[in-house]
C-alpha cells in the first residue's frame, strides 16, 4: 500500500493545497497532533468519503491530514515534551484511511521567533477547560486558523470527544467568516467504554481501570435522564460520586448547553454533559449528550 505523500514544509503544503483547488478540486481535512487511534482514522475515512463526493467534473479529491504537537496549546506544567510522537506509524495508518498527503511541520515553521499574532475565543473558551488550562484555546484556535489557511479545504473533521474544543473552532469559523464545513464526528469508545485518547497510552493498567469511571459517569447519568431525572445538579452530584468513588482527581463535571457551554439548572434534551479527571498525572476527558 502506497503511503501518503509527506510535506514538511508549510509553504509548499499551501501551495499543493492552491493547486488542487485552482483546479475544481475538493478537499476534507483532519488536523491532529498525531499518536493517531481509530478514533483519528474514523475521522480520516470519512474525510475520503467526503472527498471521493465531489462532483464527477471536479479536479482532485483529496483527503489531507495533519500531524503537529502543537505547542501553543501546552502550559507551562504541562506535557509536551512526553506528549507520545510516531510519526512512522501514523504515516502507515493514515495510508491505510486512504489518506492522500499529510503535513507535518517542525513548530519553528508554524510559529517563527517574532509571532505575535493570536486567535482569541470568547465565553465558549472561557470555562471547563479553558478554565483549567489557561491559554489552551488561545493555541487551539489560532493554530487550527493557521492549518485551514493554508489547507483551503472544502470541510474539517473534528472529534467530538473534546466537545469544547469543537465550540471554539466553530464559533471562530462563524466570526470570522471562513468558507470552510466544520464537521464533528462521534466518539470512539474501547468496548468496555473507555473513550480513545492518544493519553491512554499513559496509563498504568490499574490507572486505567480507574479511568472506566468516566464512562460510567457519564452513561449512568444518561440513564438517570432517560428514566426522566432532569435536575442538573443531582445528575452531576451522582457523576462526581462515581468518580470520587474510583479515586480519580475531578477537575470538573458539568451539564451546559451544547453550543453556548453555558451552566444549565435543568438537564433539557441535548444538554451535554462534560467530566474531566486525573487518573494518577493523566488527565481525562469524555462527555456525552442526554436523551
Amino acid at each position: 500500500m502506497a503511503g501518503p505523500e509527506l510535506i514538511r514544509d508549510t509553504r509548499a503544503w499551501q501551495a499543493y493545497c492552491r493547486e488542487a483547488r485552482r483546479r475544481g478540486g475538493r478537499v476534507a481535512l483532519v488536523p491532529t497532533m498525531g499518536f493517531l487511534h481509530q478514533g483519528h482514522l474514523s475521522l480520516m475515512r470519512e474525510a475520503r468519503r467526503l472527498a471521493d463526493a465531489a462532483p464527477p467534473a471536479a479536479g482532485p479529491r483529496l483527503a489531507l491530514a495533519s500531524i503537529f504537537v502543537n505547542p501553543a496549546q501546552f502550559g507551562p506544567r504541562e506535557d509536551l515534551a512526553r506528549y507520545p510522537r510516531d510519526l512512522d506509524g501514523d504515516l502507515a495508518k493514515c495510508a491505510s484511511a486512504g489518506i492522500d498527503a499529510v503535513l507535518a511541520p517542525e513548530p519553528a515553521d508554524v510559529y517563527r521567533p517574532d509571532h505575535q499574532s493570536w486567535v482569541e475565543v470568547g465565553s465558549v473558551a472561557e470555562g471547563l477547560c479553558g478554565a483549567s488550562r489557561p491559554g489552551h484555546f488561545r493555541g487551539v484556535a489560532t493554530v487550527v486558523l493557521k492549518l485551514l489557511h493554508l489547507s483551503l479545504p472544502d470541510v474539517a473533521l473534528f472529534g467530538e470527544k473534546d466537545w469544547q474544543q469543537l465550540q471554539v473552532v466553530r464559533t471562530m469559523v462563524r466570526d470570522l467568516d471562513l468558507d470552510v464545513e466544520i464537521r464533528g464526528m462521534p466518539i470512539v469508545r474501547e468496548p468496555d467504554g473507555l473513550a480513545l485518547s492518544s493519553r491512554n497510552a499513559y496509563l498504568s493498567p490499574e490507572e486505567r481501570s480507574r479511568a472506566l469511571a468516566l464512562s460510567r459517569a457519564l452513561f449512568g447519568a444518561r440513564d438517570r435522564a432517560a428514566r426522566g431525572e432532569r435536575d442538573a445538579g443531582a445528575l452531576r452530584a451522582e457523576a462526581r460520586r462515581v468518580l470520587d468513588a474510583a479515586g480519580l482527581r475531578v477537575d470538573y463535571v458539568e451539564i451546559v448547553h451544547p453550543e453556548t457551554l453555558r451552566p444549565v439548572e435543568r438537564a433539557e434534551p441535548g444538554s451535554r454533559m462534560l467530566v474531566a479527571a486525573f487518573a494518577g498525572a493523566t488527565r481525562l476527558i469524555d462527555n456525552l449528550a442526554l436523551p
